[in-house]
């Protein structure tokens, strides 16, 4: 059984660490919301969220494209499964497909000589760009589980989310 050291677990770069700082803001995220549907037609940007985590890129803070906080909340929780149970279980499951599992269909192989497949060609550079595109997408989700959390807490506490 191979081991890991314990400095993959301090280095807070790591593919590990990053995962797990994603599964727990999501956890945190499905322990604190108790009624999810009062999430319902809840825009999930406001004013002060656009100013606070403005990004230098000139990109919208999050560009997603659910419509309220409902749609957010679901996002997250079934990419925390599917990060947890991985593809198998929602292909055994008969469910629909997952946004992750439909990136994976839809990803073409590299192609080489008129579309035959170079066994093992840039293997390193293909790791390298998708292990970034997973850093870069699990932070993003974070940071909105993060920001859903408290925008809930915030909202349940002031009574602007009971009708």
């Amino acid at each position: 059984m191979m081991q890991l050291s314990n400095d993959t677990h301090c280095n807070k770069h790591s593919l590990l660490n990053v995962m797990n700082r994603f599964i727990a803001a999501a956890n945190n995220m499905d322990e604190t919301i108790m009624v999810p549907s009062l999430l319902r037609d809840v825009p999930l940007e406001d004013q002060e969220s656009q100013a606070s985590f403005s990004h230098n890129n000139n990109d919208p803070p999050f560009s997603s494209k659910q419509r309220d906080m409902y749609e957010h909340y679901l996002l997250v929780k079934s990419l925390k499964n599917d990060m947890e149970w991985g593809l198998l279980k929602r292909e055994m499951g008969g469910g629909g497909a997952s946004f992750l599992e439909m990136a994976v269909k839809q990803e073409e192989p590299p192609q080489v000589n008129g579309g035959a497949v170079e066994e093992g060609s840039d293997l390193e550079g293909q790791f390298h760009y998708h292990l970034h595109g997973l850093f870069t997408v699990l932070s993003k989700l974070t940071v909105q589980a993060d920001h859903l959390t408290s925008r809930y807490k915030r909202e349940i506490g002031g009574g602007s989310l009971l009708r």
